[in-house]
C-alpha cells in the first residue's frame, strides 16, 4: 500500500520566505514542494483522506486540556487499545504497556506497538499524559545553530531528576522549511502555515499549523518547525497522501545514505489527541501517509513529522530505581530495539541535535 497577537508578534511573527533546498547529505532533509502547505500532486493515494476506519478515527480538533492558551488540565485517562490495521496481528500489537518512571505513583507514558497498511514491520508508539508531564525544548549546536542555549545536551543532573522520556526533533533548519524560536530568541523567523510544535511557560505542549492553528501569546517560550502538517482535523492531510513522498525529506537508501533514497525509510512523528496528550511514532521502512496513518489511528487530530532516516528517530523514557532518582543512560529503554540512538545519546556532549523533553510535573504545577 502507497502510502499567536501578542508584543512579541511584532517582533517575529512576519512570516519568512520559505526555504527550500536540495536534497543532500546523510542528515539533510529537504521541502522540495512548491508552496508551503500545499500539496506538491494533487494526486493521491488508495488509501487518502476517506472516512475508512483505517485511515482516521476522529474528524475534531477540540482540545478539552485547553493547550493553545497553555492550560494544564487533570491528568488524563489511560488510553484504549488500538485495533490493528493488518490481519494476522503480531503479539501485544495495540495493548498499551506503562514505561518510564512513575508521576505521583501512576504512569505518564504509555507504548505499544502497530504494524502500519501494507507492511510487515511494526512502529514504536508512545502516548504521553500532558497533566502528569511538562515540556522542553533543548537546542544543539547544529540543529538549529546560533547557542549558547541554556538547555543543550547533555541534560543535566537538576533536570535529570525530573526526566520521564526524551525524543528526537525536526530537520536541520536549512531543510526544514520553517522557523525557531526558543530561550526569548528567534533562531529563525516563523513561517506561517509550517507544521508547528509549541511549548508554554507551563510545560504544555501543541502542535498544529502556524498562524491558523497557533499563535505567538506571551506565554510561549518555544516553537519547532518542521515542514507542513501531516495530520489535521484527525485525517491525513493531502500532501500527506501525495505521490511526491520527496516532498518529506531526502531519505537514505536501504543500506547506507549512499545514492538514491528510498520512499519507505525511518520517519518520525508527533501530534496531539482530542483530550490533549502527546503521540509519538516512528517505524522504519515508512511512508508519509503510513506514519500520518499511525498517528491517526493514535487519536491525533493535528500532527506533524519530525526527523527521519536510521541516525535521527529515537525515543527514550527513563525508569530510575528511586522515585526521585536521576535518569541516565543505565535506566532509560528504547522505544524501538532497533533505533540507533539510545538513553545514553541525550546525555552526551556530542550530541548537536534539537530534542524535546517530558518530565514529571511537581503537584503545584498540576
Amino acid at each position: 500500500m502507497r502510502t499567536s497577537e501578542s508584543w512579541l508578534a511584532l517582533v517575529f511573527f512576519a512570516a519568512s520566505s520559505l526555504i527550500f533546498a536540495a536534497c543532500g547529505g546523510t542528515s539533510s532533509n529537504a521541502l522540495t514542494t512548491g508552496a508551503l502547505g500545499a500539496p506538491a500532486n494533487a494526486a493521491t493515494r488508495s488509501a487518502t483522506t476517506s472516512s475508512d476506519p483505517t485511515t482516521s478515527t476522529s474528524t475534531t480538533t477540540t482540545t478539552p486540556n485547553t493547550l493553545a492558551s497553555g492550560t494544564v488540565a487533570a491528568p488524563l485517562a489511560t488510553p484504549t487499545a488500538l485495533v490493528p490495521f493488518n490481519n494476522p496481528t503480531i503479539a501485544g500489537e495495540g495493548t498499551w504497556s506503562p514505561a518510564g518512571r512513575l508521576v505521583d505513583g501512576v504512569p505518564a507514558i504509555y507504548e505499544t506497538k502497530l504494524v502500519p497498511p501494507g507492511s510487515t514491520q511494526p512502529a514504536g508508539i508512545a502516548w504521553m499524559d500532558t497533566g502528569l508531564l511538562s515540556a522542553r525544548l533543548y537546542s544543539g549546536s547544529k540543529s538549529p545553530g546560533g547557542g549558547p542555549y541554556k538547555y543543550t545536551a547533555p541534560i543535566q543532573p537538576a533536570q535529570a531528576a525530573s526526566l520521564v522520556a526524551a525524543f528526537n526533533g525536526g530537520f536541520m533548519m536549512n531543510v526544514a522549511g520553517g522557523g525557531y524560536y526558543t530561550e526569548g530568541r528567534v533562531i529563525y523567523p516563523l513561517v506561517a502555515g509550517a507544521a508547528s510544535l509549541v511549548i508554554y511557560s507551563d510545560g504544555s505542549i501543541n502542535v498544529g499549523a502556524w498562524g491558523s492553528d497557533l499563535h505567538m501569546t506571551p506565554n510561549v517560550v518555544s516553537v519547532r518547525q518542521n515542514l507542513v502538517p501531516l495530520v489535521s482535523g484527525g485525517r491525513p492531510t493531502l500532501q500527506a497522501a501525495s505521490t511526491n513522498w520527496q516532498s518529506w525529506g531526502a531519505t537514505c537508501g536501504a543500506s547506507s545514505c549512499v545514492g538514491p533514497g528510498i520512499e519507505h525509510q525511518w520517519r518520525s512523528g508527533v501530534g496531539v489527541t482530542a483530550n490533549g496528550a502527546l503521540v509519538y511514532v516512528a517505524g522504519p521502512a515508512l511512508d508519509p501517509l503510513q506514519l500520518a496513518q499511525l498517528l491517526v489511528r493514535a487519536g491525533v487530530v493535528q500532527g506533524m513529522q519530525l526527523d527521519i532516516n536510521p541516525y535521527w528517530t529515537v525515543l527514550v523514557t527513563y525508569n530510575p530505581p528511586a522515585p526521585t532518582g536521576l535518569a541516565a543512560s543505565d535506566n532509560g529503554s528504547k522505544l524501538l530495539a532497533a533505533t540507533v540512538q539510545g538513553p545514553a545519546t541525550f546525555f552526551q556532549t556530542w550530541w548537536a541535535r534539537d530534542f524535546i523533553t517530558m518530565s514529571a510535573r511537581s503537584a503545584t504545577t498540576r
